[in-house]
């Protein structure tokens, strides 16, 4: 939409208000925007990647390398390049320059989540299901993957060698369910099933510090934009918002570092689980999604109050994202697999395409200029027609929008001009004219058999059928 139609007064809103509309590409199950937020990520059932394009809500490419559920994505820092991670105990990178893969690495075990480096597209982090996690480089195509520690950093007791052992036994048992980068990359931040947050150094992987925040399973983190504010969800029914040190210091005492808790969100009335969190697009609100609901709820967190609630459809909705840089959030259904967009409905203030046409509430008086409906001399309307139309008119200067002079470089993703290609794919197809059937499981899926080639139509036509078997009704 054109900003110049759009009320200032709109656009300063925070944080959107109503369902303005949804999106479909087969069935959802993960959704992230890239940093500047003009493309939509869409992980799916079958292992397939749909990329939406946020200016008309079509899908721009489909990446195909997934036989599983996709469980993760990690855009790049120039949106270039994404990181998907699925049940299929493998994880992708793709170039969205030509759609396609730059590695594949896969794992011992299914992948919970995986996020690539902040600077570094050749390196992520990946949490495994009943597993270490692991730091993988993808720099040569061999991968070196290097096992990071879940166990939590404990002073020792000096003296009491029983305690420090019955410790041990039991770190040993924990498993992490979560990592992250921080902002600088140079840290991991990770999560265990015993509510512990480890603080991981990215070059010798090792724990620096380790503090227990919750005493129940650490299901997720999200980085605030400016990497300063993380925040947490637990099995515990409790949303924590966490002030990050400054780990860039170069002088840095890892016994000096506090993890300071800033607020708790959580549903002290209806005791509502939550399935997934984050942040705003200027860190100012957080949101959540709801177990067996379909609400979306925000908070604010200078105050720690829940100032909205965002009614959708009727049916729960699982991962939830802020837009980076306009107050919109999408959510995908787990019943029907949609992407479901809150926005904003702005009013158009059309007294932008004249300059001297002004809105009025209610009828008032004109009162014409003096000069306004003279009549002038043709050469002089035709010489003023002459001297507009030499007046030069940039066309080709992107003026920088705000908030986006710190992305950088970023990359811009060719168009998709087949429209066969950006269409959504539906669950019934047409055969004919006035004809409609549902779509085979396995159809669209022939990349799957590497082996099997497909048998041409004429060959198809040439094999025999099998005699039919004479009834007793024909005899």
């Amino acid at each position: 939409m054109n900003l110049a139609l759009i009320d200032p007064f709109v656009l300063a809103q925070d944080y959107p208000h109503s369902l303005i509309g949804s999106m479909r590409s087969g069935h959802a199950t993960c959704i992230r925007f890239n940093r500047k937020g003009d493309f939509l990520a869409s992980g799916r059932v079958d292992g397939t990647v749909a990329i939406f394009d946020m200016d008309t809500n079509g899908v721009a490419c489909k990446l195909r390398g997934h036989t599983k559920q996709i469980q993760s994505l990690s855009w790049s820092r120039d949106c270039r390049y994404i990181l998907s991670a699925s049940q299929d105990w493998k994880c992708i990178l793709w170039d969205l320059k030509d759609c396609s893969r730059v590695r594949t690495v896969r794992f011992e075990a299914p992948v919970y989540i995986a996020e690539l480096h902040p600077t570094n597209h050749l390196m992520f982090v990946a949490s495994l299901f009943e597993d270490k996690p692991v730091l993988v480089d993808i720099s040569n195509p061999i991968p070196v993957k290097r096992t990071l520690p879940s166990a939590p950093k404990r002073p020792q007791i000096e003296g009491d060698n029983g305690t420090n052992e019955k410790q041990a036994t039991q770190d040993a048992k924990q498993t992490t369910c979560v990592t992250i980068f921080t902002a600088d990359g140079r840290h991991i931040v990770a999560g265990t099933s015993k509510g512990w947050l480890n603080i991981i150094s990215t070059n010798n992987c090792k724990t620096i510090h380790s503090t227990k925040l919750s005493a129940g399973v650490i299901i997720f983190f999200r980085l605030s934009r400016s990497g300063k504010e993380l925040v947490m969800n637990s099995s515990d029914r409790i949303l924590r918002t966490i002030v990050m040190p400054n780990l860039s210091d170069p002088d840095l005492d890892p016994d000096s570092i506090k993890i300071v808790v800033e607020h708790k969100f959580q549903d002290v009335v209806n005791r509502l689980s939550w399935n997934h969190v984050a942040f705003s697009s200027t860190g100012e609100y957080v949101m959540a999604s709801t177990y067996m609901n379909h609400d979306i709820y925000v908070w604010e967190r200078n105050h720690g109050s829940l100032v909205k609630i965002l009614e959708g459809p009727k049916e729960e909705l699982g991962v939830v994202e802020w837009h980076p840089q306009r107050p919109c959030v999408v959510a995908c259904g787990l019943e029907s697999g949609s992407i479901y967009i809150w926005s904003i409905v702005p009013t158009q203030r059309w007294a932008a395409l004249a300059p001297d046409f002004s809105e009025v509430e209610e009828n008032v008086e004109y009162i014409e200029r003096e000069d306004e409906f003279d009549i002038h001399p043709q050469e002089e309307i035709h010489k003023r027609q002459l001297d507009l139309e030499d007046e030069e008119v940039d066309v080709l200067t992107i003026e920088p929008v705000k908030g986006e002079d710190d992305l950088g470089p970023i990359f811009h993703m060719p168009l998709l001009l087949d429209q066969y290609n950006s269409e959504s794919e539906e669950e019934i197809v047409a055969i004919g004219p006035g004809t409609m059937r549902r779509k085979s499981p396995g159809q669209g899926k022939e990349w799957m058999n590497d082996n099997a080639a497909p048998i041409p139509e004429e060959k198809a036509a040439k094999r025999p059928r099998k005699a039919k078997k004479p009834s007793k009704v024909d005899a």
